[in-house]
């Protein structure tokens, strides 16, 4: 008799045993000749070599599964424990599996190119009018990206530009300050990432979520690095983000041209970045349109009802300048 421990470190471990520990239940019945401990993400088997051998070479077929799903059923480990293949699940163009196995992919043709992009290029720019799920696209590919091995962590970043509200006025220390800033990165990873597995990324800095001020001076290897709403870098911001990227690692720049923050005397970094580099090997832009809204139809609607209204107000400042020229003519 020998102890063999098996480490469950690819998916959380609420995941894997199952409510009320029904699935380690099942695999304890499975494997009746076999004593099993299970306690956070190891699992302490003892049985004869062989025995306890083939217990782990399951076990971990049964963790590739739940790491690439995100679910794991009753069906599956009987599935596997018997040698059989688990019933097929459609995975053409799926980036990753979210929360409850919820297949995450593209969903029109520009979000398609968006995963292209980044499979070809190191540096990929999204652009386009909020609800186009450029930055919820971007943050899928980085958490497969990890998922998959192919970095070792995942940086978010967003310039903590006010859009009304003073950043000073908000309570708590600056952490508190600029998590409203990040919320909706937060949205989306917890769509992708079970609650507990998203905090221990966290606490263990494997997902790192940072104002764009924390860039500077660092250089960035081995990982996926987002920086979103970019329309809201300065110049030099937007240069020094860009010159961060490292050694193994890939970059996702979202924005929305439309909706900079920035005073007015003050050109966006975005703007400026996308007229030097377009062209440049190694970088794609891909350019959203309002056709490519996923959010409710409502949205869509809405981005017409203002482009229609700040059309009329240029056209109006426009007949304003046009009739002043004229009476200073006259």
């Amino acid at each position: 008799m020998i102890e063999r421990i098996v480490i469950i470190d690819r998916v959380d471990p609420q995941t894997f045993y199952g409510v009320n520990n029904s699935n380690i239940s099942l695999i304890r019945n499975l494997f009746p000749k076999l004593r099993l401990a299970a306690r956070g993400n190891v699992i302490k088997v003892i049985g004869e070599d062989q025995e306890t051998a083939e217990f782990e070479q399951k076990i971990k077929k049964i963790e590739d599964y739940a790491s690439t799903y995100n679910k794991l059923s009753e069906d599956v480990i009987i599935d596997i424990v018997k040698g059989e293949p688990p019933k097929a699940v459609r995975s053409d163009g799926v980036i990753i599996f979210g929360q409850s196995g919820r297949p995450i992919a593209p969903r029109n043709a520009n979000q398609a190119k968006m995963v292209d992009s980044f499979n070809e290029n190191d540096l990929t720019f999204a652009l386009g009018p909020a609800g186009t799920g450029k930055t919820y696209i971007a943050i899928a590919l980085a958490v497969a990206a990890l998922k998959n091995r192919a970095c070792k962590r995942i940086i978010l970043s967003r310039p903590a530009v006010e859009a009304g509200e003073k950043l000073g006025f908000l309570p708590g220390d600056m952490k508190d300050k600029i998590d409203p800033y990040l919320r909706p990165l937060y949205d989306a990873l917890e769509d992708m990432i079970p609650q507990l597995k998203l905090k221990e990324y966290m606490e263990s800095d494997t997902i790192q979520i940072a104002p764009l001020a924390f860039m500077r001076g660092r250089t960035l290897n081995d990982a996926v690095i987002i920086l979103d709403e970019a329309q809201n870098t300065t110049k030099h911001q937007m240069k020094m983000f860009l010159t961060r990227l490292g050694v193994n690692a890939k970059m996702i720049v979202t924005g929305d041209a439309t909706q900079v923050d920035l005073p007015r005397t003050v050109q966006s970094g975005l703007l400026q970045a996308l007229k030097i580099l377009r062209g440049v090997k190694g970088i794609g832009i891909i350019e959203y349109g309002k056709k490519d809204i996923v959010r409710h139809p409502l949205v869509q609607r809405i981005v017409d009802a203002y482009e229609a209204r700040e059309k009329k107000v240029d056209e109006e400042f426009e007949e304003k300048i046009s009739d002043k020229r004229l009476v200073t003519n006259d």
